[in-house]
């Protein structure tokens, strides 16, 4: 259910600053070579290898430089369906390491894991998960630890070579670390690093991604980093975080009218990381057993990833190696043997690499036994990969050959093509789940084009926000046709207009061609009311579920709801109904639950969950402890007025440090609005009694609820968001009223 929200913290140390939406992960680029062991500080780091630049050796570097007429775009398109004419390819290797160093900080060389190749490689991708377990990092992103492990991965490098770096990501404690040799940094251009938390609500990076990608030569590559959903039994959950990652992780890219780069628009991707995957249905002494006949091949059969693969659940079109050594994890720190906990967990293959792409060839797949200082084994993969090259002369040639072509065809027709349909209708839209229809454009003039949705009068983007097309614009060569997918997605922003019916769900995109006609595109679509986007007010109006009302009673108890006067015909309930079936759901059933409000749920599991408070269908909640405790933070989040009214969010701040003017300003909301607050507290505090079983202490709690009762009407900075965690605490430690 991660990329339900997709407002994940980010934060940036380039040196140019922090983007606003970056807080969360840090990247940076700088030079560094075996010559300077110690990395330099973010203030000194240079910029041998650049980040989103041309470079001047790349004869080439047309097909990604920022072109805005119907010529240029002509000519691209061309370049690019005729590369074979112009590029050859030539092996360069690549070293990918992975390791979750589970918290603790490097005891020994990382050189018998980073150097264990006869030859020094031409690019290191270098992954770490678990870098940091503390709450200050998990909270606040920051942890001595990035530079302690950089240190020990530039002491380690190959000897054998000088190495430049080019970029370091980082979220939380998943960090990615790239370096190059140093004579081919010159060909390396078009640097990018992002970050994507899976988490619970998608916002806390414990779990999630990190990436780079590049272009080498004329060969576009990404390298990600990721640590997925742990516990055995949560292969779903994994394999949702795949797809979470797959879809919301993009690039920006050099022309700003292109849209952003998704993972699979790469020539190569290589995807390493604690994927977590375990291995199911062997007990702890056949696993083990098989482990000592060195029998990988069998044991392999029960790997969940292996399974998944196979059932094309996830990571279609990638390749991993055949494994050859034993499983990763998990193992008693400091040494070689086995868990010897309580808990005593099966051994599996969590540490993997895959990649996906042509002229790939894998030298070697292993883990590296001698590194003791984790409960996982590192593990590596050389990987040769064939990278386009540009021959000039052939270039010049083909690009010559191209343009004497459009010049012909230039005026001599008007563009057009045909439409599948004009009229789109979308049944029964849900409250954060996706529908989508497909609108096919074929070209049936006498010369490409090229299409794009544009702004009607006096509206600020083509479309309404719950509507978009993917692609926006794009290319049509002659003869040629292209899918657009209209997606419609209700989130927090555009559900509280559409519940009430003040908004309707319709919108008419006008498609504009290039030297030709507009098309226009009619999109409607009935949306269901849900309690997610409804204001409380209006909810303690509702003794029934909400889509058991009238849109015309909906929209009058909205409009009421927005007045100063509390009176009505009828006496309110206390809560809302919906939110106590979650808060009674869950101090039923999971005041015991491990990494409760922590470990995020499942999304079809929330899709049940809403609509069985939407419609009153079943009685009780279905669904894990999980996926009712994330439901209950996403009707939180997706609240119009927050719990605390933003009218008086600024005495919040002004009242944290005493308890009893924090308990003052409280009894002042009004009353459906204190009633909640304190009936949120008060579970909170029972919660917070069964804290040995269950995980949550006070920090933790009061960081992921204030950041929802308690919400900014402007941007928040993180003196801010401490200060409303500093309120909210007040109410959680015991005695509080």
């Amino acid at each position: 259910m991660s990329s339900l929200m997709t407002d994940s913290a980010e934060k940036s140390s380039d040196k140019k600053g922090p983007s606003e939406k970056e807080k969360g992960a840090s990247t940076g680029t700088l030079t560094s070579s075996q010559e300077s062991q110690v990395k330099p500080s973010r203030e000194d780091r240079g910029d041998m290898v650049r980040s989103s630049s041309h470079t001047t050796s790349n004869k080439a570097q047309i097909l990604a430089m920022p072109q805005f007429g119907l010529r240029d775009n002509l000519i691209r398109c061309e370049l690019l369906k005729s590369e074979e004419l112009y590029t050859y390819t030539e092996d360069f290797s690549f070293f990918l390491g992975t390791y979750n160093v589970n918290g603790q900080t490097p005891k020994e060389s990382l050189r018998p894991w980073l150097s264990c190749t006869a030859n020094p490689p031409d690019m290191y991708c270098v992954g770490f998960q678990e870098l940091d377990l503390s709450k200050e990092a998990f909270f606040f992103n920051d942890t001595p630890k990035e530079l302690e492990w950089t240190k020990a991965v530039a002491e380690a490098l190959h000897p054998d070579a000088k190495y430049a770096f080019v970029k370091l990501v980082r979220l939380v404690g998943i960090m990615l670390i790239f370096y190059i040799k140093k004579d081919h940094a010159q060909f390396i251009s078009e640097v990018e690093a992002e970050s994507v938390g899976t988490g619970i609500m998608g916002r806390m990076g414990n779990k999630g991604a990190v990436a780079v990608r590049f272009r080498f030569h004329n060969s576009d590559i990404c390298v990600v980093n990721s640590h997925l959903a742990a516990h055995i039994e949560e292969y779903e959950r994994r394999n949702q975080d795949y797809k979470d990652i797959c879809s919301r992780l993009q690039f920006r890219q050099l022309d700003p009218t292109q849209p952003p780069l998704t993972i699979m628009k790469h020539d190569v991707i290589v995807w390493i990381g604690d994927l977590n995957y375990r291995i199911t249905e062997l007990d702890v002494s056949t696993v083990k057993e098989l482990i000592s006949k060195k029998d990988f091949e069998t044991l392999h059969a029960y790997d969940q990833l292996k399974r998944q693969i196979d059932e094309e659940a996830v990571f279609v079109g990638f390749v991993e190696g055949p494994i050859d050594f034993q499983p990763t994890y998990k193992y008693d720190t400091g040494t070689d043997k086995w868990d010897t906990s309580e808990k005593c967990r099966v051994p599996a293959w969590c540490d993997r690499i895959l990649w996906r792409g042509k002229n790939i060839v894998q030298h070697q797949y292993q883990s590296h036994m001698t590194l003791k200082t984790s409960d996982h084994k590192p593990v590596s993969s050389l990987l040769v990969i064939g990278i386009k090259k540009v021959n000039a002369e052939a270039y010049k040639k083909t690009f010559e050959e191209i343009v004497r072509k459009i010049d012909k065809l230039e005026n001599e027709c008007i563009p057009s093509v045909t439409l599948s349909k004009r009229e789109f209708h979308f049944e029964d839209v849900k409250y954060m789940q996706h529908q989508s229809a497909t609108l096919s454009l074929s070209n049936d003039g006498q010369v490409p084009c090229q299409f794009e949705f544009i702004q009607k009068p006096n509206e600020p983007t083509y479309c309404k926000p719950w509507l978009t097309a993917n692609p926006p614009k794009g290319f049509i060569a002659q003869d040629g046709s292209v899918d657009i997918e209209l997606e419609v997605f209700v989130n927090r922003s555009t559900a509280p207009g559409l519940n009430c019916g003040r908004e309707p769900m319709e919108d008419i995109l006008v498609l504009h061609l290039e030297r030709g006609k507009d098309y226009f595109i009619s999109v409607t679509g009935n949306y269901l009311p849900s309690c997610y986007g409804s204001s409380i007010r209006s909810l303690c109006q509702l003794r029934e579920p909400i889509q058991d009302m009238p849109q015309k009673v909906l929209r009058q108890m909205e409009e009421n709801s927005q007045k100063d006067d509390e009176t009505t015909t009828e006496k309110p309930l206390d809560i809302p109904k919906e939110l106590w079936m979650m808060v009674d759901h869950l101090f039923r059933n999971a005041l015991n639950q491990e990494d409760i409000f922590q470990q995020p749920g499942l999304r079809i599991e929330f899709a049940e969950i809403r609509d069985c408070l939407d419609t009153g269908i079943p009685d009780s909640l279905p669904g894990s402890n999980h996926s009712a405790a994330e439901a209950l933070l996403l009707f939180l989040d997706a609240l119009p007025e927050p719990v605390v009214p933003y009218s008086f969010y600024q005495q919040c701040l002004e009242s944290c440090s005493s308890a009893s003017q924090c308990e003052k300003v409280i009894s002042m909301l009004p009353q459906c609005h204190k009633n909640v607050f304190n009936y949120l507290a008060a579970f909170l505090r029972e919660m917070l009694k069964n804290s040995a079983s269950n995980r949550l202490d006070v920090n933790i709690l009061a960081t992921i609820f204030a950041s929802l009762l308690l919400k900014s009407p402007t941007k928040q900075d993180l003196a801010e968001k401490r200060r409303t965690q500093e309120f909210f605490q007040h109410f959680l430690t015991q005695g509080s009223s």
